[in-house]
């Protein structure tokens, strides 16, 4: 009976760690499975706030990139309003000039007419001297050549000067002027210089009426402004 009582001990404890160990993994095994689940429905949790913040990113690139291409638009428009502006002021400071209302100076041409020294006897004295239509021809020939501001006899020209012949002398805007005849004019020397030397042209025009020409660059000729009141 001793032996049968050692082996049914025996027996009962193999029985009762069995036991023990089966409940032990029953109890470990829910755990397990629990861990098991809140890690993923953390990494969820995180794959969901990636995607979030990924997706606020990229709202965010897109408002900027709309931004920045606001911004360029008025950058653009803001330089091409600066340029008007810039043009806009070059025109009325060339606008002013034209009409004298301002003085200027630069580098420009004098031209010198003078009446002829000699009159053939018998001859008509009118033909030998400067008239009216001489001067304008040189003014106009300047104009064409883009001259800036011109004056005669330090009178300043404007787009509204005229200019008379009353005998041996000139009116200019009613002042009257004596020959010689000065011409000034500003702008770029040699176009101007070139201009009154072609073939031809106005220089060889005068001298044919006898008329004595002197043409001289100059690297500085200064012009007050044109007054109304004058005359």
């Amino acid at each position: 009976m001793k032996g049968n009582h050692v082996v049914l001990s025996v027996i009962l404890i193999i029985t009762g760690f069995i036991l023990a160990l089966s409940y032990q993994f029953a109890n470990e095994t829910p755990n397990s499975q629990v861990i098991t689940e809140r890690q993923w429905k953390k990494e969820d949790e995180l794959r969901n706030q990636v995607l979030f913040e990924q997706s606020v990113n990229r709202n965010l690139s897109e408002e900027l990139r709309a931004i920045q291409a606001e911004i360029t638009a008025i950058e653009e428009e803001i330089a091409f309003q600066e340029r008007t502006y810039f043009n806009l002021v070059e025109d009325l400071d060339k606008l002013r000039m034209a009409t004298g209302s301002v003085g200027v100076k630069g580098p420009g041409i004098e031209v010198t007419l003078t009446d002829a020294h000699y009159v053939p006897e018998g001859e008509n004295p009118n033909f030998y001297i400067v008239h009216e239509f001489h001067i304008q021809t040189v003014i106009h020939e300047l104009l064409v050549t883009q001259a800036e501001a011109i004056a005669v006899n330090g009178q300043r020209i404007s787009n509204r000067s005229y200019i008379q012949c009353v005998g041996p002398v000139i009116r200019i805007d009613g002042n009257t002027s004596f020959a010689p005849f000065v011409i000034t004019a500003i702008g770029d020397p040699d176009k101007l210089h070139d201009s009154l030397h072609l073939p031809g042209g106005v220089r060889d025009q005068l001298l044919s009426d006898q008329i004595e020409v002197k043409i001289e660059k100059k690297d500085l000729i200064i012009m007050d402004p044109y007054l109304s009141e004058r005359g």
